[in-house]
């Protein structure tokens, strides 16, 4: 059963009859319809103009471009951003090297709950089809969403619950419908989004779908799947259907707006690493937000946001279920905006988090567990002439309990407490009009979660035995972060180099490669983690017919200083270039990404080639009466080259048997109204 904390449903009723005694007609738009300028609110809740830590947004065309079936091969190519790549079906971001639970992952600045962190196998319920925008934050800037930011947030944005009116007093209906094919995997995808109401409320519906067949790569493999033994330009069990729904409203005031929302999301996808392993996935999410803005006194805003997720996913072997993981969990969150203090301003707020597991079945591979999680947070602004000083410190409590298993045993018995304790230091520079230089610098303290501690089996998914340790510390890590950046016009170049230091951090080490399957344990040690990301567009040719050229590159150094050894699935150096052509209605694009050889592995663990993959896309767009339609086609790895990928432990646990995917064009149309 879904259930809302009772102080959630409080707080709501009460920011609900702030906006209904507010609430009166505005004009927010010009015929009916508002279109809202993207703005990057994850490590920004002040508003500042400029931005001090590292940010990427994927938003309108490009985000439809790059969209793939998963959030991590989506970002996959940004500066500082790698993937998981557990096949097409499951991959989280990677961060600067950075991975699992130190990667937040967030719901429109909300955490989300779900066992993606758990295992490379498990994906994450969210598909790129119905989302507005991305923000990628790198680096552990966003210190109000925990120690577990230290590598990054990726904070999805899909307007479930509106924030602003999108009418006028008239009201009316907007949306966008979009439906695409692509030849690699057989896909059909499509999603539609609705939104109606006016200057009072808003209501939001949204429904996608896709299915997919087994993957293209370039090259033959055998797949064994119903007593019979094939070879294929396939990727064996990497066939997936997925499947969504959304209904949210929000009813707005003068002064502040409350809404909630239901989503539902399934996925019933192949799991690569074994030929005849399957995942169920189905997630529910109750989600309620507000805000109180304009107060009097010394607090100025008020906002809340609370959810609820059931989350469980079954793990099959040739149909028969094996295990049934589940996880659910709830949320609150409050933040508010203080009147100045002198020169300062800034936002507290105090955040709750209450988490249940349980695995079930034929295979066992952790106990029952229960973490409750609370914390205070401060970030404090000092505008200067010269540009600006940011200070936020977050103090959490952490309770970590195992609760055995009813039908196994082996496993530790006992809860663990941790009392993490963060900060981070940020400026702005504005050296002169095109320039800017940027530094953070925080002192981080992540507590192990669950299945760090008490995982202890084999994982019949991932084809490997995981290995807990019920004795692990905090993990703490100092981290500096320095940037420089020019734009002028529409030309822009950034420029990043980071260092992160961790005591006690927490890995999931090859343990022993001679057992079948291979031993993989979870370990603390001395680690580093170094780097430098680039990124720049450029105009090449301005007037009707314009030419950019877009270039990006980024290198992680990643090592075990307790061993002496490289740190594992780490990305190597890569470097990329786009050129796009755009004249009226038209645009086109053709570039490529150069990965090098990744030999910095640890003693034991394979090695991989270095390769660059092409690709080209185009788009149309044009008006029919009020609607929007963009045609849009994109073809990727254009040479059909064999590729792995470093930072996929598919890589090592099943060397050869599962490469990226081969040549595919994507082709669709959105029509927006």
């Amino acid at each position: 059963m879904l259930r809302v904390v009772p102080a959630c449903g409080l707080l709501g009723i009460s920011l609900l009859g702030w906006a209904a005694q507010d609430a009166r007609a505005q004009a927010v738009a010009e015929e009916g319809n508002a279109t809202l300028a993207p703005v990057t609110v994850t490590a920004n809740p002040l508003g500042a103009a400029e931005q001090i830590a590292p940010v990427s947004v994927l938003a309108g065309e490009e985000l439809t471009q790059r969209g793939q079936s998963t959030l991590g091969q989506t970002l996959d190519g940004l500066p500082g951003v790698s993937s998981t790549y557990f096949g097409p079906n499951a991959s989280r971001p990677v961060i600067r090297g950075l991975d699992g639970e130190r990667i937040r992952l967030l719901s429109n600045g909300a955490p989300t709950t779900d066992l993606s962190g758990q295992s490379y196998d498990h994906a994450v319920p969210m598909d790129p089809l119905v989302m507005e925008r991305v923000e990628v934050v790198r680096g552990p800037a966003a210190l109000q969403y925990g120690g577990n930011a230290v590598g990054g947030v990726v904070n999805v944005i899909d307007n479930r619950i509106p924030r602003e009116p999108q009418f006028d007093a008239a009201g009316g209906v907007s949306g966008r419908a979009d439906a695409s094919l692509a030849t690699g995997n057989r896909e059909r995808a499509g999603a539609l989004v609705l939104e109606a109401g006016n200057a009072r409320y808003t209501v939001h519906a949204d429904v996608m779908s896709r299915n997919a067949q087994d993957m293209s790569v370039p090259i033959t493999l055998s797949c064994s799947r119903g007593g019979a033994t094939i070879q294929a330009q396939r990727l064996c069990n990497s066939a997936a259907r997925s499947w969504g729904g959304a209904l949210g409203a929000s009813v707005f005031g003068d002064e502040g707006y409350f809404g909630l929302s239901v989503t539902s999301y399934g996925s019933e996808y192949g799991t690569v690493a074994e030929e005849n392993v399957m995942i169920d996935m189905q997630t529910v999410r109750v989600a309620l937000e507000g805000e109180r803005r304009r107060l009097q006194g010394p607090l100025q805003s008020l906002k809340v946001q609370a959810s609820r997720t059931e989350y469980r996913h079954t793990e099959l072997d040739a149909g028969a279920p094996l295990t049934l993981f589940r996880r659910d969990g709830s949320d609150l969150r409050l933040q508010t905006r203080h009147a100045p203090l002198g020169p300062f301003e800034g936002v507290l707020g105090l955040q709750a988090e209450s988490s249940r597991y349980s695995a079930d079945g034929d295979t066992v591979l952790a106990p029952f567990s229960r973490t409750r999680q609370s914390a205070v947070f401060v970030q404090e602004d000092l505008p200067r002439t010269w540009g600006r000083l940011s200070v936020g410190v977050r103090a959490e409590s952490v309770q970590v309990a195992s609760q055995g298993h009813p039908t196994a045993s082996g496993f530790f018995v006992g809860q663990r407490s941790f009392q993490p304790r963060s900060f981070a230091l940020g400026s702005l520079w504005q050296l002169a009009p095109a320039w800017q230089l940027t530094g953070n610098f925080s002192s981080t303290q992540r507590a192990p979660r669950d299945y760090e501690m008490f995982v202890n089996g084999y994982h019949v998914a991932t084809n490997t035995t995981d290995v807990g340790n019920p004795d692990l510390g905090l993990e703490r890590s100092r981290n500096l972060d320095l940037g420089l950046a020019w734009k002028q016009g529409a030309d822009r170049v950034q420029l990043q180099a980071f260092l992160h230091e961790f005591d006690n951090y927490i890995g999931l080490m090859l343990s022993d490669a001679s057992t079948n399957p291979a031993t993989y344990r979870y370990d603390q040690m001395q680690a580093r983690f170094r780097g430098l990301e680039a990124g720049s567009d450029l105009r090449l040719m301005s007037g009707p017919r314009r030419l950019d050229l877009n270039l990006r590159g980024d290198v992680v150094r990643a090592d075990n200083l307790s061993t002496g050894q490289p740190l594992p699935r780490i990305a190597p150096m890569r470097l990329g270039a786009t050129f796009v052509v755009s004249e009226g209605k038209w645009s086109a694009r053709i570039g490529a990404d150069r990965l090098a050889a990744q030999d910095r592995v640890p003693e034991g663990q394979r090695a991989t080639a270095g390769y660059t993959l092409w690709h080209a896309g185009a788009s149309y767009r044009t008006k029919v009466e009020r609607s929007t339609l963009l045609w849009y086609a994109r073809l990727e790895n254009i040479g059909n080259t064999l590729a792995y990928s470093a930072s996929s432990i598919l890589t090592q646990s099943v060397p050869g048997r599962a490469p990226l995917p081969g040549r595919s064009l994507r082709a669709g149309l959105q029509i927006s109204f």
